[in-house]
């Protein structure tokens, strides 16, 4: 469907090349604009707060070939890379209706199942993915675990042609909406005490496989789940990749995972400046616009410059993924700096507007949840400040 981009630009100060703005992008930018604003944040608000799901919005997305974009064409999708599906990451959260679906069916599980997926895997599960007609979750975060991958308890004993799964998980997205969850458990420990740990395909209506739901005061339609595995039986087919590699194959997807983090808080940022511009523009006090006010124009002009920074790193990072050059500290450097710019800019719309910046009918407070939770998941600033420290600038590690 879409033709990949090949010219490239020297950055000067850069030591890569990365992709300048390309026509292709500014086809699926424009794209992805259309569809979301056809729905925008009134209709994300509306299925959020009801219980519902957005399906009409996936499937609108899937039919004009986003939801597949960076899924090989082979399998039905538009062979493009994570840029790609950053932009349509970023211009859904712009026009109001962020889409965590998007990060962790597509950005994570497609990714795995493509570059470790067995051909039997990818032939059942690209192809529907890619036409938005299956989603996959994915969990990996254990109460007792947190970050700590290497302790997780969840195991999946090997059977003769089946894995029995037990354990529990938490936080785990969108379960509702899955097909399938791709469940990160340990199959065997290591002489040092950590995990081995291996990827399952479970499918959800798996017996002994439950789930409950975890309140949270977060407005989004993906809801957050507590996962409990009592002797789940499934294939041995339904590995992904090698036994005990899973450590290893989870760090091809958590990459791609922190720049759509990024790209969706990038997302919410231009969606704040864009109504903070507006409303600045249009409410007058004392017969001037407020917005002729140094106290409103320079904190939202500063927002606008952090946001940008963050967009430009996010852009460097896809284009490293892409070209299977190693991006770890950029990933996370972008996850970091949307993160931040992101919750300046909402606060700052917020302040713009008053108090109806609290008004629901102005859309920006209900946001404020969805923005919030990426200093935390999927990995916490201070887990970004770490690894920082220790792999770009040689500190000693601190944890």
């Amino acid at each position: 469907m879409f033709e990949k981009s090949r010219g490239k630009r020297h950055i000067m100060g850069s030591p890569v090349w990365f992709d300048a703005p390309s026509e292709i992008h500014g086809d699926i930018r424009e794209l992805a604009a259309t569809v979301a604003n056809k729905y925008g944040h009134d209709y994300y608000l509306e299925k959020s707060r009801s219980g519902g799901q957005t399906t009409e919005l996936w499937a609108d997305l899937a039919d004009a070939g986003l939801v597949g974009i960076a899924i090989p064409e082979e399998f039905g999708g538009g062979g493009q890379g994570v840029q790609e599906l950053a932009i349509v990451c970023e211009e859904l959260a712009a026009a109001g209706c962020p889409s965590f679906r998007l990060i962790v069916s597509i950005s994570i599980c497609a990714q795995l199942i493509a570059e470790f997926g067995t051909e039997a895997q990818k032939a059942e599960w690209l192809p529907a993915l890619a036409s938005g007609t299956k989603n996959f979750a994915f969990s990996v975060t254990e109460p007792d675990a947190g970050l700590n991958t290497h302790n997780i308890s969840t195991t999946a004993t090997r059977d003769g042609d089946v894995y029995r799964i037990n354990g529990q998980k938490y936080y785990a997205s969108a379960i509702d909406e899955a097909d399938a969850v791709v469940v990160v458990c340990r199959t065997g420990t290591r002489p040092d005490g950590r995990g081995e740990l291996s990827l399952l395909i479970v499918p959800v209506d798996s017996p002994g496989f439950e789930k409950q739901l975890i309140e949270v005061e977060m407005v989004a339609p993906e809801r957050q789940y507590t996962l409990f595995f009592d002797n789940v039986e499934v294939p041995a087919a339904n590995l992904i990749g090698v036994e005990g590699n899973g450590l290893k194959q989870l760090f091809a997807g958590l990459n791609p995972e922190r720049i759509m983090a990024a790209s969706l808080e990038n997302g919410i940022g231009l969606y704040a400046l864009r109504k903070a511009a507006a409303y600045a523009n249009a409410r007058e006090v004392w017969d001037v616009p407020i917005g002729a006010h140094q106290g409103i124009s320079h904190p939202l002009a500063k927002c606008m410059i952090d946001l940008e920074l963050a967009r430009l790193m996010t852009q460097k990072a896809a284009w490293l993924h892409d070209n299977d050059i190693a991006a770890g500290e950029e990933a996370n450097m972008a996850k970091y700096a949307a993160a931040e710019a992101c919750l300046a800019a909402l606060d700052m719309s917020i302040q713009t507007h008053g108090g109806n910046g609290l008004a629901t009918e102005y859309g920006l407070a209900t946001l404020w949840g969805a923005a919030r939770l990426q200093r935390t998941a999927p990995v916490s600033r201070e887990m970004i400040l770490n690894f920082i420290a220790q792999h770009s600038l040689g500190l000693p590690r601190s944890y």
